[in-house]
């Protein structure tokens, strides 16, 4: 196994790198409890970007695990998941704004730094903009689906070193916020740093 990346993303910061096909990137929560939120990309053509709809219909699951394919808008496999100590991770609860912020926990919140922000300022150096953002992954965050259909946004499932390995199908871009969020408990109202090492074999 060949070490191509090893990383350490601050807290609240954004991170991004395009992941060769055949190589894996492995995400580590150090602390526990912290949301990395993320969208994928064909590194040759941004117009290919990972699908919420089309990767949760192929595996008739919501939640993403071991085995779980990331597929693009096309229905092309962009990445697998091919190694998870968590246990699962959200696909429905979409990044946090300052329009969101502000809807859901007040004015006041308005100033802070969220994901869409951290997607837009790491997108931007590799051309994309706010037309690019699309509905992401959330790795490590817990978002329970009540009977009603309505979606909770709890304590993570997460613990310090907990980690998820996914391996690239295609050149990606791989774009992350990790999510600067402290007004929910997806990151026990404090954002703490994350690990991302890509292996090769």
């Amino acid at each position: 196994m060949t070490l191509v990346l090893d990383e350490t993303v601050s807290a609240l910061a954004p991170w991004s790198t395009v992941v060769k096909a055949g190589d894996t990137l492995t995400i580590i929560d150090l602390e526990g409890n912290q949301a990395v939120d993320c969208i994928l990309y064909s590194a040759k053509d941004h117009t290919v970007r990972y699908c919420a709809p089309e990767t949760i219909a192929a595996q008739g699951n919501a939640y993403l695990t071991k085995g779980s394919v990331l597929r693009a808008n096309t229905g092309d496999a962009l990445m697998t998941i091919v190694d998870d100590n968590c246990g699962r991770h959200d696909t429905l609860g979409g990044a946090c704004s300052q329009e969101s912020n502000t809807l859901r926990y007040g004015h006041h919140t308005k100033h802070q730094h969220a994901c869409v922000e951290n997607f837009l300022i790491e997108g931007a150096k590799w051309g994309l903009g706010k037309r690019d953002m699309v509905s992401n992954i959330n790795w490590f965050m817990n978002v329970p689906v009540d009977p009603d259909g309505t979606l909770g946004i709890v304590d993570g499932i997460s613990g310090p070193g907990k980690q998820v390995s996914i391996r690239a199908e295609i050149d990606t871009l791989v774009l992350v916020s990790n999510c600067p969020q402290i007004n929910n408990p997806c990151n026990g109202f404090n954002p703490t740093p994350v690990r991302m090492v890509v292996t090769r074999k």
